[in-house]
C-alpha cells in the first residue's frame, strides 16, 4: 500500500480540487505549493482535498485544525478525523468526543468525521498536507495563503466558526461574534483550560435553529 501522496501522471493539486472551488480560488498559489511540497507527502493525494468536497453553499460551519495527523494511518484530509477503522483514537479526537459526551450525551466511538462533513460542517486543517514522515509542517509552504483565502470566504457567506486554540482563534476576526465560538484547544495539553464545558456542539446547534438552519446530529 503506498502512503505516500506521490501525483498521479497528468494529475495536479488544482486538477483535483472541486470546481466551484476553483472559481474563487488562485491557480497559482495551489501550483506553489505543489512545486515547494515535492512528491512525498501525506494524506494520499486523493485526500488531500477531502474537506471540500461538500459544494459551497451547503457549508454551516467551519472546524479548524492546524496539520494532518503525522501518523500516516490517520490523515484522511478532514481536520481532527482518522479512519473508521481505527481503535485507538488520537488523544485529541478522544477528548473532543468526552465533551461530545458531557454536551449532548452522545457516546461517540467511530473516529472518522465524514458524517459531519456530510452535514455541511468543514473540517479544515490550516496545511492541508505534512511530511510523509509526519514533519516539518507544510504550512508555511504556501497552504496558509490557500486555506486564509478560504477562511475568508467561508466568513463572508455567514458560516459559523468553532475554533480551537490560539491558532485558530486568530481567524475570529474574519467572522462577527455571534457566528464563532472559541475556546482552548482539545489537546491534552490544553483542554482543560476551558475546552472542557464549552459545549460546542449543543451552542452551534442553537445557533444554527436560530438561522432555521438544521442542526448537525453530531
Amino acid at each position: 500500500m503506498r502512503l505516500a501522496g506521490i501525483l498521479p501522471a497528468q494529475s495536479n493539486f488544482w486538477g483535483l480540487l472541486p470546481i466551484d472551488w476553483q472559481k474563487i480560488l488562485e491557480k497559482e498559489e495551489f501550483d506553489q505549493v505543489e512545486s515547494s511540497i515535492g512528491q512525498d507527502f501525506q494524506p494520499e493525494i486523493n485526500k488531500v482535498f477531502a474537506a471540500f468536497q461538500n459544494p459551497i453553499e451547503d457549508i454551516k460551519v467551519l472546524i479548524v485544525g492546524q496539520d494532518p495527523y503525522p501518523n500516516p494511518k490517520h490523515a484522511m484530509g478532514l481536520a481532527f478525523s482518522v479512519p473508521a477503522n481505527i481503535d485507538v483514537l488520537p488523544p485529541t479526537l478522544k477528548n473532543i468526543f468526552l465533551e461530545l459526551k458531557n454536551d449532548l450525551n452522545i457516546d461517540r466511538v467511530n473516529g472518522d468525521l465524514a458524517d459531519w462533513s456530510s452535514q455541511g460542517v468543514m473540517l479544515l486543517n490550516r496545511s492541508l498536507t505534512i511530511g510523509i514522515d509526519g514533519s516539518p509542517s507544510h504550512l508555511h509552504l504556501g497552504w496558509e495563503k490557500i486555506t486564509e483565502r478560504v477562511i475568508r470566504i467561508l466568513a463572508s457567506r455567514g458560516v459559523l466558526a468553532i475554533l480551537w486554540g490560539k491558532e485558530a482563534e486568530k481567524f475570529s476576526k474574519f467572522f462577527p461574534n455571534e457566528n464563532t465560538i472559541v475556546s482552548a484547544h482539545p489537546s491534552p495539553l490544553s483542554a482543560y483550560r476551558g475546552f472542557f464545558g464549552s459545549r460546542p456542539f449543543s451552542r452551534t446547534n442553537q445557533m444554527l435553529i436560530s438561522r432555521d438552519q438544521s442542526s448537525i446530529n453530531w
